[in-house]
């Protein structure tokens, strides 16, 4: 990107690296003006938001009531979903069973935190450890695709697990600590392709995979958006969304009560997240997501414009880590750090050069949206 052509917004700090970004006149970019138009209008934190949570609650007891657990909360061992592990049971009496995904590259922060949590709060912890020659596979396959959503085999892992559980186990309710106080700024398609979209999976294997996913988990997007929501009555619930929620605060309290560790920054609980979103998308491909990240916690006043700027300007982590985790990342792939490097310096490709069912999804979204089932509250 030339420099003539660079702009950033003049409220928040998503800029041209986001290819499809618009200004208004007052240079303010279509994420803010979503913030303003369709997210903060439908957010409620004060009363209104403490009924949604009552009703929301008493569904979720009834429904589990005789069962040993009401439902389920997918952990990874961040600040989210240890909030809402701790919101949950403490304060609104619900069993949830927790449930991790080890899919190979957690951080000793990650396990550490996770224990804190099941432990500190008396429930049960379920694992699914994810098949390592399959994912190593699936994931080099990413790699060598040169896409930038390398965290696609991670986090398909993630929901492709839960769900199916869920839905196998007639668990009616999964919580999810998804929220608008730090992700109301989307992180753009080209930075973050659908990682559900089970077609686009499938065609990266194909062309770069060299072993059958036999066991890893697989669930496509309309799958659990429409066969689990309205035939297994899977629901998904974001209890963040109806409670005040500051994500320093949070993090202190869960320090302060559970001896929890804080990480550098969102997503870092994982040892190649932070590898691929502090290092690889940034020198590769000019994304760097604390832009978005950073972007939400201006909109929801957690942090101020020129403390985000003063962040961005340096590197997401420091160099001699940068190579540690390089030669980390190259061990566990089971090739060499040359022949990462060499991955690093080919020829960029995006989620357009691979099948998928966007245009399906993109009629998906319409659909729910005129229905009012889903509201439009991404750009």
């Amino acid at each position: 990107m030339s420099q003539q052509n660079y702009r950033i917004c003049a409220n928040c700090i998503m800029d041209t690296s986001d290819a499809g970004i618009t200004f208004d006149a007052r240079g303010w970019c279509d994420y803010c003006n979503n913030y303003h138009d369709n997210i903060l209008p439908n957010w409620h934190t004060d009363e209104r938001g403490q009924a949604e949570i009552e009703q929301m609650v008493a569904k979720v007891k009834k429904d589990g009531e005789g069962r040993e657990y009401d439902c389920l909360l997918g952990i990874s061992g961040g600040v989210d979903s240890s909030y809402l592990a701790y919101l949950a049971k403490e304060k609104f009496g619900l069993r949830p069973l927790i449930f991790h995904v080890d899919a190979g590259w957690n951080s000793q922060q990650a396990v550490h935190n996770i224990e804190r949590i099941v432990e500190g709060l008396g429930l049960h912890l379920h694992t699914e450890v994810i098949n390592w020659q399959e994912m190593k596979d699936l994931q080099l396959a990413y790699f060598k695709a040169q896409v930038p959503h390398l965290d696609t085999p991670q986090d398909h892992a993630f929901f492709a697990s839960l769900y199916n559980f869920a839905a196998k186990y007639k668990i009616k309710y999964i919580l999810n600590g998804g929220n608008y106080s730090t992700e109301c700024v989307r992180e753009p398609l080209e930075w973050a392709y659908h990682a559900s979209d089970l077609r686009q999976l499938k065609d990266i294997h194909s062309k770069f995979g060299t072993r059958p996913l036999k066991t890893f988990p697989l669930s496509d997007i309309f799958t659990y958006k429409l066969y689990y929501r309205y035939v297994k009555g899977v629901e998904v619930l974001r209890p963040l969304n109806s409670v005040p929620y500051i994500k320093e605060d949070a993090m202190q309290l869960l320090i302060d009560k559970f001896g929890w560790q804080k990480y550098a920054h969102k997503h870092y609980e994982s040892r190649f997240t932070r590898f691929y979103e502090g290092y690889w998308q940034p020198t590769k491909f000019g994304y760097d997501k604390r832009r978005a990240h950073f972007s939400s916690l201006i909109l929801t006043k957690q942090m101020t414009r020129d403390e985000a700027l003063e962040k961005i300007a340096k590197p997401a982590y420091d160099p001699a880590t940068v190579d540690q985790d390089f030669e980390y990342i190259a061990t566990k792939l089971d090739i060499s750090v040359e022949e990462l490097r060499a991955l690093h310096n080919g020829p960029n490709k995006s989620w357009r050069d691979y099948k998928s069912r966007q245009p399906l999804i993109d009629l998906g979204t319409r659909v729910m949206r005129a229905l009012g089932v889903q509201r439009a509250i991404i750009r």
